[in-house]
């Protein structure tokens, strides 16, 4: 070792000086002791000069009654200086920790010796240097770090165990983002090697927060970088997402909305865009089909409401409005109900605006949701609460085929039902958790799995067919790529209300964005 550098303070050296002092008399100490460690006490009426030159050294602290001062053993620190005595004392003392010896004459001991009196030197310089911050004054306390994360993404522990309702087994679900469990039970989260050029992932951008109450159902409008969002507050509104906001610091950013339609007599659940954006169609519990004129994106948000923005209401259904889609022209709409009807609609009609009216309840029961099909725009697909999936030609008002619920028969409710944009499937999200795949030619189910920790509530396809985003009440988003039926992405959009988390998603018909819909009142949109 060398001696310390000139630059030193006179502060420094003392410290050091009285470290060796100590060092060297517990040395001597321990010599009889067997190797036991000795605690000297002083004499009450008398203060040794080390406890005097380290209280002076420390002007800061605070005077001690001489009865509670105790003179500790202090930790052997090598010196910084040359002096041969004061080495053999240091390496004395801590010769006395045995814990690095191996072997029966301490080999282990001497060969971790020099590693050992390294870290004792940089401790020292670093306790010196903290002594030293702010001219002299005691070290700053450190901040505590940070928590720890959950055990995965909803902290949920690997010993949670779910019974497969699809395949019937049990499964081990552990972490949400390793769960994945399809017919042949493989669970994958992850794309195989060699497929990153595939994965996709969004990212939040915008927060829209002016609903009170839970958001049920968006939609993007076809060409702009907006949405229409409908809540159970009795309101839409109208969000334009490219107005310019104040960022906030670690959070997405703020969007005030552009309008807000009112009109519905109670909560309003589902929202459907036309094919421009000239309409827009709105179903709630008032069983009230109410047809919009979106105004102007660069409106004044402090107008005045404008009854004008209200170009008709669809009456005929006796129920709650559940689900509504247009057909891709754009000319045809379709409404499933809890009176147990689906119809289909004329929305630029007033008067015979209802086309054809199916009454299935007596066969399946109550519908809750209904979409066209893509590749055969004549076919409508609706989804039951029993779990049954039924296609339904729009001409003749009547059912074409029944869609397997699950293999062998059976199902749970299933929340909404979407149709491929290219190939001739539709795809469910059913409460017992699962996803399932189904052939609009055989009514078969050809791929299903088991998607979430909580029932699937939604869904969304992307225009170009890759990929699927899915919601459920576990609070969770997952993206799942349509041709490996494999998850890419998961994402904790929304917190629990009354049991219920997320209730919608879309993507944005001609934009890299997409959106969620929640029961904390709130909508994000992802880029």
């Amino acid at each position: 070792p060398g001696s310390p550098p000139p630059a030193d303070s006179l502060l420094v050296r003392r410290i050091e000086e009285q470290i060796q002092r100590n060092a060297g008399k517990e040395t001597e100490e321990r010599g009889g002791g067997g190797g036991l460690e000795q605690v000297s006490f002083p004499p009450e009426d008398e203060d040794s000069d080390e406890d005097e030159d380290v209280e002076s050294l420390l002007p800061h602290a605070q005077p001690q009654h001489k009865k509670q001062r105790v003179k500790l053993t202090p930790k052997p620190l090598l010196p910084e200086v040359e002096d041969d005595d004061d080495d053999d004392d240091s390496e004395d003392a801590l010769n006395e920790f045995d814990f690095l010896g191996s072997g029966e004459n301490g080999a282990g001991r001497r060969a971790g010796e020099g590693v050992e009196l390294e870290s004792h030197r940089g401790r020292l310089r670093g306790m010196l240097a903290d002594l030293q911050d702010v001219d002299g004054l005691p070290p700053k306390p450190t901040a505590a770090g940070p928590p720890r994360p959950h055990e995965g993404s909803l902290g949920i522990s690997s010993d949670v165990f779910i019974m497969d309702s699809i395949g019937g087994s049990a499964v081990s679900l552990g972490d949400l983002a390793d769960l994945t469990v399809t017919n042949d039970n493989e669970l994958s989260c992850d794309l195989p090697e060699g497929r990153d050029a595939l994965k996709k992932t969004w990212s939040p951008k915008f927060t829209l927060r002016s609903h009170y109450d839970a958001v049920r159902g968006l939609a993007f409008l076809p060409a702009e970088a907006a949405l229409v969002t409908a809540s159970e507050d009795g309101t839409l509104k109208l969000w334009n997402l490219q107005k310019p906001v104040a960022p906030k610091k670690n959070a997405a950013l703020d969007v005030e909305p552009v309008y807000a339609f009112r009109g519905h007599r109670g909560p309003v659940l589902t929202v459907a865009m036309g094919r421009d954006s000239s309409l827009c169609c709105s179903g709630g519990v008032d069983a009230r089909i109410r047809c919009w004129r979106l105004p102007d994106l660069d409106m004044d948000p402090y107008d005045g409401y404008d009854p004008g923005v209200l170009s008709g209401v669809l009456e005929g259904h006796g129920d709650a409005v559940w689900g509504l889609a247009f057909n891709p022209a754009g000319d045809r709409l379709a409404s499933c109900s809890a009176d147990g009807t689906l119809r289909i609609w004329d929305p630029r009609r007033q008067e015979g605006a209802c086309l054809g009216t199916y009454d299935a309840q007596s066969e399946h029961g109550v519908p809750t949701s209904v979409t066209f099909s893509a590749t055969q725009p004549g076919h409508t697909v609706a989804a039951f609460r029993t779990g049954a999936t039924v296609l339904y030609d729009v001409e003749a008002a009547r059912p074409v085929l029944v869609l397997e619920a699950r293999p062998g028969g059976g199902g749970s409710q299933v929340n909404q039902v979407v149709s491929h944009p290219s190939q001739p499937l539709t795809i469910t999200a059913s409460d017992d958790r699962g996803i399932r795949f189904l052939d609009n030619r055989t009514g078969k189910v050809v791929h299903s799995m088991v998607a979430h920790l909580d029932a699937v509530t939604c869904l969304a396809v992307d225009p170009n067919g890759v990929f699927l985003m899915s919601g459920s009440h576990d609070c969770s988003l997952r993206l799942w790529h349509l041709a490996h039926k494999t998850c890419v992405q998961e994402l904790t959009a929304h917190r629990k209300k009354h049991e219920e988390a997320v209730h919608a998603v879309a993507f944005h018909p001609s934009r890299a964005l997409s959106a969620s819909a929640g029961a904390d009142a709130l909508a994000k949109v992802f880029v």
